[in-house]
């Protein structure tokens, strides 16, 4: 029985009175190992190249100066991240990404560890970030007060927006699911119609949320540099 309108995002699996609810996150690591047994299909072939773009990318965002392999944990970023969003669109299945107990593991340990490897490391660079060049004398007490709100609320922004993002359709797909049975049957027609266009964008949100994520995060890693 659902307590509030929130709860139809939170299917109950339990085993022996165990949460099974966040197993649906680790669902696509038990598939991956098949892929290194088998000739590599068109699908192998399509994901090859989603990455290899992405690493064109985000090397040009890191710029020339970042260490070899810091590309790979912002491509493990975006798939863990498009992998859960997509797996939130299949009926009874647990969103992960639609709470900010997800969203905020992924962003804050991130932000974190680039703040004190900037400040440890860069320290002078992160003062010159906290006022930007051209910047009067009068305002620069100011300015140095809105930059250091703007970097400390990095990490909830990231969640936040994905959180909302995800939340925002499910929930407009709920709602209008929930009206069909009081629906005459070419009102259900055009309900089901108007909800395969609504999944189609969801989809779509999907592949950009998780994208966007993925870049501020390298936008964000590369300022410390």
């Amino acid at each position: 029985m659902m307590t509030n309108l929130f709860s139809v995002f939170d299917p109950s699996t339990t085993i022996f009175n165990l949460s099974l609810n966040w197993l649906s996150t680790f669902i696509g690591l038990l598939l991956i190992p098949y892929s290194f047994w088998f000739m590599p299909s068109r699908i192998n072939i399509f994901w090859n190249n989603i990455t290899i773009t992405l690493f064109k990318e985000f090397k040009t965002l890191l710029g020339p100066t970042s260490k070899n392999g810091s590309t790979f944990i912002f491509i493990s970023l975006f798939t863990l991240i498009l992998f859960n969003n997509f797996l939130g669109l299949f009926p009874y299945i647990f969103t992960s990404t639609s709470h900010l107990t997800m969203t905020l593991t992924l962003a804050l340990p991130l932000w974190m560890s680039f703040m004190i490897y900037g400040w440890f490391n860069h320290t002078q660079h992160m003062f010159a970030h906290l006022v930007p060049q051209g910047t009067p004398s009068v305002l620069m007490p100011f300015m140095v007060c809105i930059e250091t709100i703007s970097n400390m609320i990095r990490p909830g922004t990231l969640a936040v927006r994905l959180t909302a993002n995800m939340i925002a359709g499910h929930l407009l797909l709920t709602l209008m699911g929930n009206t069909g049975n009081s629906l005459s049957s070419i009102l259900v027609s055009l309900l089901v119609l108007a909800q395969i266009a609504l999944l189609m964008l969801e989809s779509a949100v999907a592949i950009i949320q998780s994208y966007v994520f993925a870049v501020l995060s390298t936008l964000y890693s590369s300022e410390v540099n």
